[in-house]
């Protein structure tokens, strides 16, 4: 998985009027949670954009000045009410030999059938928790829907795999194709459809040879 690095300050006050003060400077107070001790620091609001403003999934290199570095995901985000500005951000810190929650988003690759048939296309889940070591985290889940038929569907028992546990039932649909009004046919009645025509061209003409 891509890390994305913030740059940022350690800090030791956590008070109102210190956190007030940085929000006015247009720096983020932030926290990294999972090692021995919470770590506050604080970091420019402009060097969220790529990790908050984004639908894709990122790991976080937290760099501090004085060399520090330390790998996190983010956890949790706070923005204003009403200018949407980013109040806070939690981090959770990474360890190798430690598996972690994160939140992965899925692609859909190819186009349905049954969509082309007029059905509905239903994105159910276009994010999936899992839990896995920081290397087996995946970019993105992708789901080939270039086979899916008006009625089918596609669930979490497809996207398994031994590098990391998907924290979904199973038989959660992922995505799905339903029939609407205005279809013309279901993919079933379409394949029935060649191979009836198939059949009356190579049948012999009434009366004809057999």
């Amino acid at each position: 998985m891509k890390s994305i690095t913030i740059k940022g300050s350690e800090r030791e006050s956590v008070g109102k009027k210190a956190t007030k003060a940085l929000r006015n400077a247009g720096k983020v107070p932030c926290v990294i949670y999972g090692g021995d001790k919470p770590l506050h620091f604080a970091a420019d609001e402009l060097s969220f954009k790529d990790l908050v403003y984004t639908p894709n999934a990122h790991t976080v290199v937290v760099d501090l000045e004085g060399g520090k570095k330390y790998d996190a995901v983010m956890q949790d985000i706070q923005f204003h009410p009403v200018t949407d500005n980013i109040l806070h951000v939690d981090f959770y810190q990474l360890f190798k030999d430690k598996e972690v929650t994160m939140d992965i988003p899925v692609r859909l690759l190819g186009n349905s059938p049954g969509v082309r048939n007029g059905g509905r296309l239903l994105f159910r889940k276009r994010k999936l928790a899992i839990k896995a070591l920081p290397d087996n985290l995946p970019d993105f889940f992708d789901v080939d829907i270039s086979k899916l038929r008006i009625g089918g569907n596609i669930s979490v028992s497809t996207l398994l795999k031994d590098e990391f546990t998907i924290l979904h039932p199973e038989n959660t649909v992922v995505v799905q194709v339903k029939a609407a009004r205005n279809a013309v046919l279901t993919d079933e009645e379409d394949e029935e459809g060649e191979e009836g025509a198939e059949a009356a061209a190579e049948a012999p003409a009434e009366g004809g040879e057999a």
